[in-house]
């Protein structure tokens, strides 16, 4: 009984594995839907070296709502990452500029800095950390937490980000809030915020209600 279990556990952690644990890549078919547990595998014969290299890691159009540019390097960018667990993206923030307070679901997140200054942080139930990051500076963002990237300094920042899920995903809790359909007046009550600032801040953000 014991082997039985044994080997009943085996195939269920198999057959859970990911495509590139059972092959030594599976490049996304971008073709095709993307499940629970990433793209289907493009057939051997039609892989390339360049679904395994991603050539426009360049600064993003930081000159939006936030002044910051996320460019992706996430599997619908770089195929070859599917399956894998991973990707990346650059980040680009003009002075005064943020990414504000978001969450990525199915991900952890690490930020490399590069230029500039980014004042960074994340929250628990329980308390808050940030930092003020400079060149050569590091910071990780556990999984599902809420966090923030925020412009300190008196230029230009970029930093390179890395991910543990080839489609991070990502929920920005501006857009959630006042980018929707929701009477204002229940966003108000339920938020604490006065009406007419969430009536300003969902015309900013494309929201009715």
């Amino acid at each position: 009984m014991k082997m039985i279990y044994t080997l009943f556990l085996f195939a269920l952690l198999s057959s859970a594995c990911c495509h590139a644990f059972v092959n030594d890549f599976c490049v996304a078919n971008l073709k095709g839907p993307d499940g629970p547990s990433g793209y289907e595998c493009k057939p051997p014969n039609t892989v390339t070296v360049d679904d395994f290299v991603f050539s426009g890691f360049v600064a993003g159009n930081t000159s939006g709502i936030f002044n910051a540019a996320v460019t992706p390097a996430f599997v619908t960018e770089l195929p070859g990452v599917n399956g894998l667990g991973l990707s990346a993206a650059r980040l680009d923030i003009a002075k005064g500029g943020f990414v504000p307070v978001h969450s990525h679901a199915a991900s952890s997140e690490i930020l490399i800095m590069v230029k500039g200054e980014i004042t960074a942080g994340f929250i628990t139930p329980s308390a808050a950390y940030q930092k003020t990051l400079k060149p050569g500076d590091v910071m990780v963002f556990p999984q599902g937490l809420l966090h923030f990237q925020v412009n300190s300094g008196k230029g230009k920042a970029t930093a390179f980000l890395a991910f543990s899920n080839p489609s991070p995903g990502a929920q920005l809790l501006d857009l959630l809030l006042f980018g929707n359909n929701l009477p204002s007046e229940l966003i108000s009550q339920t938020t604490l915020l006065d009406y007419a600032q969430v009536k300003k801040l969902k015309a900013r953000f494309g929201g009715r209600g």
